[in-house]
């Protein structure tokens, strides 16, 4: 039972009035004998809390940043009117800050024997799963004097989904594989490409793609064009690691990886390659393997929505030796990590070798873009000093993927807003050159 404002202020001006008409303590007991009696008729005739029935429907995921709708059915059961405040309680991230009393917090009226259906706006500010807490009711007598409080676990979950801002790149990135499939007239060379088709010689083309015999039965010179293997396998590695819990700009480094994971992986399923994924610090942590292109997407999108950066050193060994049990003939394989000169040179570099004998490999990280800020500070002794200490971080980065590269590693380095579209052409880089 719990006591209204209305309780409270009726009771002071009861105990006034009566103390100046009846002075003494008698008078004033009488009053709060009275105000005693309106308050135990007022919550008998409150509709109890605990016999209220509750169902819910509604969204049960949705990308980050968009907003969800989840549908909270009230039945009252009982024989008396249900008037109440109703607070339907999630997670703080399930709401931007300071939008949560508007959203979760409703009023409503029940006659007996019906239901009324309450909606919760949800708009998420980090990924993974949101679990409904409880709904706490306060029923309030017809009065206004006392009411009844109680609370239910009603269950329900909304996942939060990566957001995928790279999808603006997809419709350019995809007119580019068109390019090299070869339904745009231009040639593409490169080392285990298949033959497409003949086409009329033009300056430009290369003399070593002349087609003699073809040439001989026309009267123009024919050239061979050729388009990119299909069927491809690409394992995409996420290092979820300490190193992807950096922050950079306003969201770990490990969400900029993702969103170039799934630009890659749309990217790859659309030129007729299967793609996988694996998210590894000293365990699995994620795992999508054999999907069809069609559910490719959503089974990536579910199983990195829960994700998050452990604050443990990646086990670099453990990981090439996962990548190497899950691919049995020559892949693609994309890992997605820093290029921090210590953990690199004492975890990955050293492994790299067992991977490059058998796959192709690149390398792709997200750079901080504050640094390059910081390098080109000048002004005070503060700011040469931090710049000094930008361009040593940016030296042992070159140095990395120098290294990187000497072992035949394709490297990708750019700003979370540049990695996604960087590593979809280093991607179509490889098919072109027949590297995949």
């Amino acid at each position: 039972m719990s006591l209204t404002g209305r309780t409270a202020l009726l009771a002071a001006i009861g105990a006034l009035v009566v103390g100046v008409l009846l002075p003494g303590w008698n008078g004033i007991l009488l009053v709060e004998g009275v105000l005693l009696f309106g308050i135990l008729c007022d919550l008998a005739l409150a509709a109890p809390v605990r016999k209220l029935h509750f169902t819910r429907t509604g969204d049960t995921s949705v990308r980050l940043d968009e907003v969800a709708e989840v549908t909270l059915t009230v039945t009252n059961p009982g024989r008396r009117p249900l008037r109440a405040a109703l607070r339907d309680a999630w997670p703080p991230s399930s709401w931007r800050p300071g939008t949560e009393v508007t959203y979760s917090r409703h009023e409503l009226t029940i006659p007996a024997g019906e239901r009324r259906r309450l909606t919760t706006v949800l708009h998420p500010t980090r990924r993974g799963d949101r679990h409904a807490e409880r709904v706490t009711v306060r029923s309030s007598g017809p009065l206004g004097l006392a009411a009844r409080q109680g609370s239910h676990h009603v269950p329900w979950t909304v996942r939060v989904l990566p957001p995928f801002h790279s999808r603006k790149h997809l419709p350019s990135r995809l007119a580019r594989l068109r390019e090299l499939d070869g339904r745009t007239s231009v040639l593409i060379r490169g080392q285990g490409t298949e033959f497409d088709s003949l086409r009329e010689y033009i300056p430009s083309d290369d003399t070593r793609s002349i087609d003699w015999r073809a040439t001989a039965r026309r009267s123009t010179v024919a050239v061979r064009t050729w388009r990119p293997e299909r069927d491809r396998h690409i394992l995409v590695v996420l290092d979820t690691g300490r190193t992807s819990a950096g922050r950079v700009g306003d969201a770990p480094r490990l969400d900029a990886a993702m969103d170039a994971a799934l630009l890659l992986a749309v990217l790859a399923s659309r030129a007729g390659d299967r793609v996988d994924l694996l998210a590894y610090d000293r365990r699995v942590r994620a795992s999508v393997h054999g999907r069809a292109a069609r559910d490719m997407l959503p089974a990536f999108v579910n199983a990195m929505a829960p994700l998050d950066a452990e604050l443990v050193e990646s086990d670099a060994r453990g990981l090439v030796s996962t990548v190497l049990q899950r691919t049995s003939h020559r892949s693609l394989v994309v890992i997605l990590t820093g290029l921090d000169a210590a953990p690199m040179e004492e975890g990955l570099l050293p492994v790299l070798p067992q991977l490059t004998h058998r796959h192709e490999v690149l390398i792709a990280s997200v750079a901080d873009p504050r640094v390059d800020d910081m390098a080109a500070g000048r002004g005070t002794i503060d700011a040469v000093y931090a710049a000094a200490a930008a361009e040593q971080a940016r030296a042992e980065r070159r140095r990395v993927a120098e290294r990187l590269v000497r072992h035949g590693i394709t490297v990708v380095d750019a700003p979370p807003a540049d990695i996604a579209p960087a590593l979809a052409d280093a991607y179509l880089a490889l098919k072109a050159a027949g590297r995949l």
